[in-house]
């Protein structure tokens, strides 16, 4: 059996994302409305990433003692779901939004429309998607370690969900179907970026660059791979060649993204067929 304290404590979370809670005003100081203080955890973690982040933090910030936090704010748990409630809702894929689902022309709009003359325009729609997402995670790179909780199911959230379920709306899948294509690309789109931010940061992290890496470690591959692991030694000084380093990290995005896309085009065919 579930705790109640808990039942009661992500109630009362719902209520600060959908703006159902009513609030007394006892104690609060002038000015300091929950709005500032999402933002503000936001840009914390934005600049120190979550293991930087606190209440404390935030609260230096706002110019503001800690203390008066937690008259809007359980504990940090709480501001954290309302944090990515309030990261999730910038992704928009209406008619002012651009390529990255912030700020162009086309939406994400419902399938039976967009694919009246082009079959495969609901393609389109979910690399923007995905596209969108990236553009998110890489605003927000502390986002990519929230996926091991639930998510909050804010207006941001919810909104976001059904904005991008539109991109395969009426193209002929089922609407568990629907989800499933969705939950693919935007696992891709998480991962993929996870994968590129982290070797973005290699360098600064190791003290190193490709070059410099590869002049250490290059004279004792030298002795080894040939004689002993040819087909390794082949193809990766190909892929070197070809990159112009050890590795291509938009190379591997664009080429992982594309084959995402052909899989669910050839699901999506045997699905109107």
């Amino acid at each position: 059996m579930g705790d109640v304290g808990d039942e009661r404590d992500r109630v009362r979370t719902l209520d600060l994302l959908w703006g159902t809670r009513v609030s007394s005003g006892l104690g609060r100081k002038p000015g300091l409305g929950l709005d500032r203080i999402v933002a503000a955890g936001v840009e914390a973690a934005d600049d120190g990433g979550l293991d930087s982040l606190s209440m404390r933090r935030v609260a230096d910030r706002l110019g503001v003692g800690a203390m008066s936090l937690y008259r809007h704010v359980r504990d940090k748990a709480e501001l954290l779901d309302l944090m990515v409630d309030r990261v999730l809702a910038e992704v928009r894929y209406d008619a002012a939004s651009g390529a990255d689902g912030v700020g162009g022309a086309d939406g994400v709009g419902p399938g039976d429309a967009g694919d009246a003359g082009d079959g495969n325009a609901w393609r389109s729609r979910l690399e923007r998607v995905a596209r969108a997402n990236r553009a998110l995670y890489e605003r927000h790179p502390w986002l990519l370690g929230r996926f091991e909780s639930r998510p909050p199911l804010g207006p941001g959230t919810i909104a976001k969900y059904d904005a991008e379920l539109r991109a395969v709306d009426g193209i002929g899948l089922s609407d568990v179907e629907m989800d499933l294509v969705l939950t693919l690309v935007l696992g891709y789109a998480r991962d993929a970026t996870a994968g590129l931010l982290a070797w973005r940061s290699l360098p600064e992290r190791s003290g190193q660059d490709d070059a410099e890496w590869w002049s250490a470690h290059e004279p004792h591959m030298a002795r080894v791979l040939v004689d002993r692991y040819a087909l390794a030694a082949r193809v990766g000084t190909a892929a070197t060649v070809r990159y112009g380093g050890l590795h291509d990290a938009e190379r591997v995005w664009e080429f992982g993204l594309s084959r995402v896309l052909d899989g669910i085009e050839s699901f999506v065919g045997r699905a109107r067929s």
